[in-house]
């Protein structure tokens, strides 16, 4: 099961990105498409031992960049490294695709060339976030800024798929985002969309609030794109900034370094645990396919680790899970349909 990876969209391409590739060859044993300009690629490759790796490269012509449009990059740059990815996977040459470049550019390529899963509306993006037990996983953190109640429902089924079968929950709790856990706060948006999860086949808890993604209580939590980002950069703001008034405090004196020194071991641990590069990157919930998206600051650790994620997803067939679960949840019931209109994804939180 080969992994593409679009290695020319992040920050530090393709250096980054080529590195994690062949560290996710060389540790896990994945096949790995390198897609982008040969000839850099090639460059990059060189400067690693690639012998006994399943490493090949696919060319690509075009580059997607960060500010450019996700309507642009599907329809002018037909042979930009983040499309020709996904025809890799429609081809049948790989089954998930990874990407650090331009987000929307990713979901709206995704979509367009796998098209979305039947049932689906919007396809969301989903992160992991890191809490007291294990995990939180919340969707969307920035697919879709403007949502209907009918979107947030179908976040909320995908959700409790991956958390039960990537994520192994046996019986997934999920959550709608307020402002409040009373039946009487959030907005209408909220109200529509709990009354709507209230009859649907899953284990929905009511409100939760934003302290909740962190203390263990909630396994899925659900939101509309724009939240769901504001809550993203927050956490990863938050974890930076804790992480730097520690180490000032840490110097301050002689005894306090010291007792980092003999709990040297727990800070590494508590570091490893708000790590974004552990989770790799974020899933794109709701395509005929598996992609994952990264930061597009991603070291190699992210890459490598993103793609042991893709291919895991592939290879536990979550997707059809999903087709499943949604075929129980909306049983003959008529949904928005847009078409497989790449504007649709022009409003991406980035």
């Amino acid at each position: 099961m080969r992994v593409a990876v679009d290695v020319m969209g992040g920050d530090n391409a393709p250096h980054v990105e080529v590195e994690g590739a062949v560290a996710a060859a060389r540790e896990f044993g994945i096949p790995v498409t390198l897609v982008g300009d040969v000839e850099k690629v090639q460059a990059e490759l060189a400067r690693h031992d690639c012998k006994g790796l399943d490493i090949e490269v696919w060319h690509a012509s075009e580059v997607v960049g960060m500010h450019d449009s996700a309507s642009d990059a599907v329809r002018k740059k037909k042979d930009s490294s983040i499309r020709v990815a996904f025809e890799l996977v429609k081809g049948g040459e790989a089954v998930a695709v990874v990407s650090a470049g331009n987000s929307g550019a990713t979901m709206a390529a995704g979509m367009f060339v796998l098209k979305r899963m039947k049932g689906i509306d919007r396809a969301a993006i989903a992160q992991l976030f890191p809490t007291v037990t294990g995990k939180t996983l919340v969707l969307d953190v920035g697919g879709n800024v403007d949502c209907k109640p009918i979107h947030l429902v179908q976040f909320a089924v995908m959700g409790e798929v991956y958390a039960k079968f990537v994520m192994g929950v046996d019986k997934p709790r999920v959550g709608l985002l307020s402002n409040g856990e009373e039946d009487s706060k959030g907005n209408e948006l909220t109200r529509e969309t709990s009354t709507l999860l209230r009859e649907k086949p899953i284990n929905y808890i009511g409100y939760v609030e934003g302290r909740d993604i962190f203390n263990g209580s909630v396994d899925v939590v659900v939101c509309d794109g724009f939240v769901g980002n504001v809550a993203l950069k927050l956490s990863e703001g938050l974890a930076e900034a804790v992480g730097k008034m520690l180490k000032a405090e840490i110097k301050r004196s002689f005894l306090c370094q010291i007792g980092y020194l003999l709990s040297r071991k727990a800070f590494n641990n508590f570091k490893k645990t708000v790590d974004y590069a552990e989770y790799g990157g974020a899933p794109l919930l709701g395509i005929n396919g598996v992609g994952m998206i990264c930061h597009g600051g991603s070291n190699t650790k992210a890459i490598k680790n993103a793609i042991r994620f893709a291919h895991e997803y592939a290879l536990k067939g979550v997707n059809g899970r999903m087709a499943e679960k949604l075929n129980e949840s909306f049983p003959g019931e008529p949904r928005e349909r847009t078409g497989q209109n790449p504007d649709a994804t022009e409003r991406v939180a980035s």
